[in-house]
């Protein structure tokens, strides 16, 4: 779903840009409450799985393909305003190195793809974990539904865009039909990938997911044969966290993961167009498309300059914006965290300075 530049008019353009730039201002704010110890290094990573996901586009329907956006998953695993700055990440990675997404139009695909998607998935996440079971299992469930709706609400999040600024008179109508239509069916690889992936990374470590947090089962006594709340007893505390050691197992397990999927398993993704792309050339969305800004980009379409063999191209590709992604997002998350505990730390003084004459 990354948009173009020319799909959205400069005024709109430039109105998403501020929304999505205050956004990020915010989610800069509120990630320094929910990056800790734990969360910090998980959320390069989570930057790094999303880009590198997003690689393997899967087949649909009618020559479709769809790919992971990843606002759902961020959210969950990392929280919601971390969630916004790790798609936001992924986004600038793509846009300026691989031409992938305006950089005009970047304002419109944080805004679609980062904003929307974490927004409405982690309040719809949210709902159902407090309607479910207290288990693990309830979150994975409330992982897949949340993703489901995701793809769908972004879809039509930009038929909205489209309809205040799009720059080809098309019925609106025709252009909301096919982009949710289809982008339901994504939404169903979406809440597919989201679900198995919340679902592992709970099995292992749940002490670093995000959306479980405050899970732990109130503690029971057995009244007449029953088992019953023991009055007046808060949630378990959780588990102590695993050892440092368990902490980078995970993350090295999760950087080869990425580095595996980007560099080897993308050069099997479906070639057909996304989503978007397809909605686009049915319907005549891409009349007045322009050529990406950066289509000189050595590593534009996301395979490398001068390199002949497309397999080799498009893994070397991929692992360069893996490792780019991993270490960008690393570097805003420890700032944030980093601030986050300037700010906690205690103002020293000087107790003496008064006292001098």
């Amino acid at each position: 779903m990354h948009v173009p530049d020319g799909f959205i008019n400069a005024p709109t353009s430039a109105v998403t840009g501020v929304v999505a730039a205050g956004a990020v201002a915010v989610s800069l704010r509120g990630a320094r409450r929910e990056l800790d110890e734990r969360t910090a290094p998980l959320a390069g990573l989570v930057a790094a799985f999303i880009f590198a996901v997003q690689m393997l586009n899967f087949p649909v329907a009618a020559g479709t393909s769809g790919h992971l956006l990843g606002g759902a998953l961020a959210a969950i695993l990392v929280g919601p305003y971390t969630g916004v700055l790790c798609v936001s990440v992924v986004l600038l990675m793509q846009g300026i190195l691989f031409a992938d997404g305006g950089l005009t139009a970047l304002g419109v695909n944080i805004t679609d793809m980062a904003i929307v998607t974490t927004v409405v998935a982690y309040a719809l996440f949210r709902g159902l974990v407090k309607v479910l079971p207290r288990t693990r299992r309830s979150v994975t469930v409330a992982s897949f539904v949340a993703a489901l709706v995701s793809v769908p609400a972004a879809a039509l999040a930009f038929t909205l865009l489209y309809w205040i600024g799009g720059t080809t008179d098309i019925a609106i109508g025709k252009v909301a039909t096919a982009m949710i239509g289809v982008h339901v069916l994504i939404g169903i690889g979406e809440a597919a990938i989201t679900a198995l992936t919340v679902g592992a990374v709970i099995a292992v470590r749940p002490d670093l997911v995000y959306g479980a947090r405050g899970l732990g089962q109130r503690l029971k006594l057995r009244v007449n044969g029953e088992l019953v709340d023991a009055p007046g007893t808060p949630d378990a505390a959780p588990a102590p966290a695993p050892a440092a050691r368990s902490h980078r197992k995970l993350w090295i397990t999760g950087l080869v993961t990425s580095l595996v999927l980007a560099g080897f398993v993308s050069f099997y993704a479906s070639a057909n167009p996304d989503g978007l792309e397809k909605v686009a050339a049915d319907k005549g969305i891409d009349a007045k498309a322009e050529e990406h800004a950066n289509a000189d980009s050595p590593l534009a379409d996301y395979g490398v300059e001068d390199i002949a063999n497309a397999r080799v191209s498009g893994g070397l590709a991929g692992v360069i914006g893996v490792g780019v992604t991993v270490v960008a997002g690393s570097a805003v998350f420890w700032a944030v965290r980093r601030r986050r505990s300037d700010d906690t730390s205690p103002t020293n003084t000087d107790t003496n300075t008064d006292s001098k004459v």
